[in-house]
């Protein structure tokens, strides 16, 4: 059998995911997540004082750890399962990415194990975040200086 005789019959046999629950899935876990982190921002504007702007650093490290937590106590797997885009794709789905990969690999040890895995799956995306972060703010400051754009 050649391999577009074998690709057809993969496709005729394989089922049909449900695209609009996953999708309605998705946009609800998402959706709930933004909604826990809208509730910590007010938190922290309403009980000490920061303004919308300040607030935003530590609702993010809050989410990050609450999704550890999650993660530690074998809770977020449950929630990606059901969500799975809309668990993944929040700064929740970083904090998870972290955890996981420390506890998958934590019987090699705490330092070899534990801390040399920790970033395994994250690094990448802490790496293009910055590399992105450069470029977007060098973009931003060469049109500021030839007067494009005024911020």
């Amino acid at each position: 059998m050649d391999d577009k005789k074998y690709a057809t019959l993969e496709q005729e046999i394989s089922p049909k995911p449900p695209l609009f629950q996953n999708i309605i899935r998705a946009f609800l876990t998402g959706g709930m997540i933004c909604l826990v982190g809208q509730f910590i921002a007010v938190f922290y504007m309403t009980f000490f004082d920061f303004t919308e702007r300040t607030a935003s650093n530590p609702t993010v490290a809050t989410m990050i750890f609450i999704a550890m937590l999650l993660t530690g106590f074998g809770q977020y797997r449950k929630i990606a399962q059901f969500g799975g885009a809309g668990a993944a794709v929040p700064i929740t789905g970083f904090g998870n990415a972290v955890v996981s990969a420390s506890i998958e690999h934590k019987s090699e040890g705490y330092v070899l194990g534990v801390g040399g895995n920790m970033f395994k799956l994250a690094g990448s995306v802490i790496l293009f975040g910055v590399a992105s972060a450069f470029a977007v703010a060098l973009i931003k400051t060469i049109l500021v200086k030839f007067g494009v754009v005024s911020w």
